[in-house]
C-alpha cells in the first residue's frame, strides 16, 4: 500500500537559493517542452510523446549547461508532469459539462515543487540531504514508514517548505472491529447529522476568517506591483488561505476518522456538488463546508481500514418520511419533519440520514461492492 508522509522543513539561505534555482530551471523546461509540443502539432498535425522528449534531455544539457545542475530524474519528472496535464486536458474534452483547459505556460513563481526518485538524496536522523541543493531539517511529527519511492520538495505561497515522502509497503493500521452501520446527511447549518441522531456543528472556517482576509486583500491591492511591500502583503494573504485550508483538513480528517473507527458500513449521498455550487445564494457556504473533500477522505480511509462506503441517490431523502415512506413536501427553511400520515416528528436532517441508511441497505443487497450508487 502506498502512503504519503509530509513534513515541515527549515532550510538555510544557501539551500533556499539552490531550491529556487532548481524550481526556475524546471519551470523553463516545462515551458520549453510545452512550446515544442504546440509547435510540432501546428507543423505536422500530431504531437510528440513524453518518451521522445525525455530522450532529448541529454542533448538539451549539452546545448544549455545550466540544466546539468539539476538531477536527471527531476528533469524527467517535469516532462511527466506536462504529460499528466495533457492527459487531463483530453479527459476533460471527452467528458460532459467540463471545460477543456489547455495546458498553460508557467509564469514566474508558478512552479512550486520538484521530485526525486531512486537517487540524489539521503536521510540521516531528522535531516534530509539532497545533492547539489543542501540540507533540510525536518519536523518529524510521525515516523516515516515503508519503502521510500519518491521525495518531493514543495514551496508554498506563504513561503514555507515541505518535504513529502511517498512510500510503498506501509503497514496497515489496526483499528477496532465494528459491526454497526450509519447513514450520514451533510448540510450547511450542521456539518452532518447521522442516523443515530448525532450531529456535528459546521465550523465555517472561511466565514470566520472572511473579515481579516478582506482587509489583507485590500491592503495587497494598494501596494505597487513588484515592490517589497507588495510581496509582504501577498504572503499575509497566502497565510490566511493556508490557515483556512489547514483548519478545514484537520477538522475533516478527525470527523472521517471517527466514523471509520466506529462503523463498518457508512452510507452517504451521491451529491452533484458542482451543480449545487451554481446556486449563488448557497455557493460560498457549500464550498466552505467541503463535502466533496469529506467524502473523498471517507472513501480512501474506508478502503485502507477494510470498511465500506456506499453512495445512494439523494433524491427526496429530506422529503420522504423515514417511518412510513410517504412524501412530505417542505421548504429548505423548515427544519422539522412532521409527517401527517404516521405522526412522526423528527429533525429534518436526522430524518434524511435515516432515509439514506434505508436506501443504502437496498443498494448493498443488490450490488455488493465497496462503493456503489443507487
Amino acid at each position: 500500500m502506498r502512503k504519503t508522509f509530509q513534513y515541515r522543513a527549515i532550510i538555510n539561505n544557501e539551500t533556499k537559493t539552490n531550491c529556487f534555482q532548481w524550481l526556475e530551471t524546471c519551470r523553463i523546461l516545462y515551458n520549453l517542452a510545452l512550446n515544442q509540443r504546440i509547435g510540432i502539432y501546428k507543423q505536422h498535425g500530431k504531437s510528440i510523446s513524453r518518451f521522445t522528449q525525455q530522450k532529448q534531455l541529454p542533448e538539451l544539457k549539452e546545448e544549455f549547461p545550466e540544466f546539468k545542475a539539476v538531477n536527471a530524474q527531476v528533469l524527467q519528472g517535469v516532462i511527466e508532469r506536462l504529460q499528466k496535464a495533457f492527459d487531463a486536458f483530453f479527459r476533460r474534452i471527452k467528458g460532459k459539462g467540463e471545460k477543456a483547459g489547455f495546458p498553460r505556460f508557467k509564469g514566474k513563481d508558478r512552479y512550486d515543487s520538484f521530485a526525486l526518485k531512486q537517487n540524489g538524496y539521503k536521510i540521516k536522523g531528522r535531516y534530509l540531504y539532497i545533492s547539489n541543493v543542501g540540507r533540510f531539517k525536518l519536523f518529524l511529527s510521525r515516523p516515516i514508514e515503508g519503502d521510500i519511492k519518491t521525495v518531493t520538495i514543495r514551496h508554498t505561497p506563504a513561503g514555507k517548505w515541505f518535504v513529502c515522502f511517498s512510500c510503498d509497503n506501509v503497514p496497515t493500521k489496526e483499528i477496532p472491529k465494528a459491526i454497526s452501520e450509519v447513514g450520514i446527511d451533510v448540510g450547511i447549518k450542521e456539518f452532518l447529522v447521522d442516523s443515530t441522531g448525532h450531529s456535528i456543528a459546521n465550523p465555517k472556517f472561511f466565514r470566520q476568517s472572511e473579515k481579516i482576509m478582506r482587509r489583507r486583500q485590500r491592503a495587497l491591492a494598494r501596494k505597487g506591483r513588484g515592490s517589497h511591500r507588495r510581496n509582504k502583503a501577498r504572503i499575509l494573504v497566502a497565510k490566511s488561505y493556508e490557515r483556512i485550508v489547514n483548519q478545514r483538513k484537520d477538522f475533516l480528517h478527525k470527523v472521517a476518522n471517527f466514523y471509520i473507527e466506529s462503523y463498518k458500513t457508512i452510507y452517504i449521498e451521491a451529491l452533484n456538488i458542482k451543480g449545487m455550487v451554481k446556486n449563488r445564494h448557497l455557493s460560498k457556504s457549500i464550498a466552505d463546508a467541503s463535502w466533496g473533500m469529506f467524502f473523498e477522505l471517507l472513501s480512501y480511509k474506508a478502503e485502507e481500514a477494510g470498511r465500506r462506503v456506499i453512495k445512494v441517490n439523494p433524491h427526496n431523502t429530506s422529503q420522504n418520511c423515514s417511518r412510513c415512506g410517504e412524501k412530505v413536501t417542505k421548504k429548505l427553511s423548515v427544519r422539522v419533519h412532521t409527517c401527517p400520515f404516521c405522526g412522526l416528528i423528527l429533525d429534518r436532517d436526522h430524518n434524511a440520514a435515516i432515509n439514506i441508511k434505508i436506501r443504502g441497505h437496498r443498494v448493498q443487497a443488490l450490488i455488493p461492492t465497496k462503493v456503489s450508487i443507487a
